[in-house]
């Protein structure tokens, strides 16, 4: 067969042709390279308080898509520049609400102590004063809102849902593809919360890590649903900004006072 016509090897720019492709073993090497590397980051940036590296890091998540991938390439992870609004509306929906399912249930079963997540999340935002007037909560609530709508939503769901999602879809399918880039995203999310900092060193939490790990894993879920839903990976995009947009309300006038 003329290489030409492969479609799977023109899903990849020239120099990656012959060593990447949308199959399990790319996939697995790119969680491998991604998810260690965030991992490491994201346990250093806990105990310094300096997240700079971290957002670095989503940039790259971002770009990496669209330095490995030809046009054809982005199309198939879902890069659509027009997304069905309805499905996107509902996706953005669906991400507040889940934000809301487990600020909900992190208070029930976990009280106001830093073994809530959202309670443990704001205590690593250390640039925060302690009491903060009108204008002020304001004026840090946009901008922790601004970087963490659009930090972390593009560059993991153009990653997890996009890159990675595609990479197992041919062996496995959609659902279970689904699966286990929710998998991967749950995990490298026990950096965040579930593996915790307390000053003399890690800890981890049970059952707060196990709670975190089926609330993300779900989560991640309903992003898949909002790619499907908008035909586009932007969907998930938007999902995954209104999760972050509920959270960081959540942290700014739910939690402090």
């Amino acid at each position: 067969m003329n290489s030409k016509l492969d479609l799977p090897a023109t899903d990849f720019r020239r120099p990656f042709q012959g060593w990447l492709a949308f199959d399990i073993r790319t996939g697995l090497i790119l969680l491998a390279l991604f998810s260690v590397s965030r991992f490491a980051l994201v346990m250093l940036a806990n105990v310094t308080g300096d997240y700079g590296l971290v957002s670095v890091f989503f940039v790259v998540m971002a770009l990496t898509p669209l330095v490995l991938l030809t046009r054809s390439g982005r199309a198939r992870i879902g890069l659509n520049w027009r997304p069905r609004l309805a499905g996107a509306g509902l996706g953005v929906l669906l991400g507040a609400g889940c934000c809301v399912v487990l600020i909900a249930t992190a208070g029930l079963f976990f009280g106001s102590g830093d073994d809530n997540a959202f309670v443990y999340v704001a205590g690593t935002y250390a640039a925060l004063p302690d009491q903060m007037g009108g204008t002020l909560r304001l004026i840090m609530f946009a901008v922790f809102a601004l970087i963490g709508m659009s930090f972390s939503p593009i560059g993991e769901e153009l990653f997890y849902r996009g890159l990675i999602h595609e990479s197992f879809v041919a062996r496995l399918g959609e659902n279970r593809a689904a699966c286990v880039d929710a998998a991967a995203f749950a995990v490298v999310h026990l950096a965040h919360f579930g593996l915790v900092w307390r000053g003399a060193g890690w800890v981890l939490l049970p059952l707060p890590a196990l709670w975190w790990l089926c609330g993300m894993f779900a989560t991640a879920l309903a992003f898949t649903w909002a790619r499907r839903a908008s035909g586009s990976v932007l969907g998930a995009v938007a999902a995954h900004a209104a999760f972050n947009l509920m959270m960081t309300a959540w942290i700014f006038y739910g939690l402090r006072v």
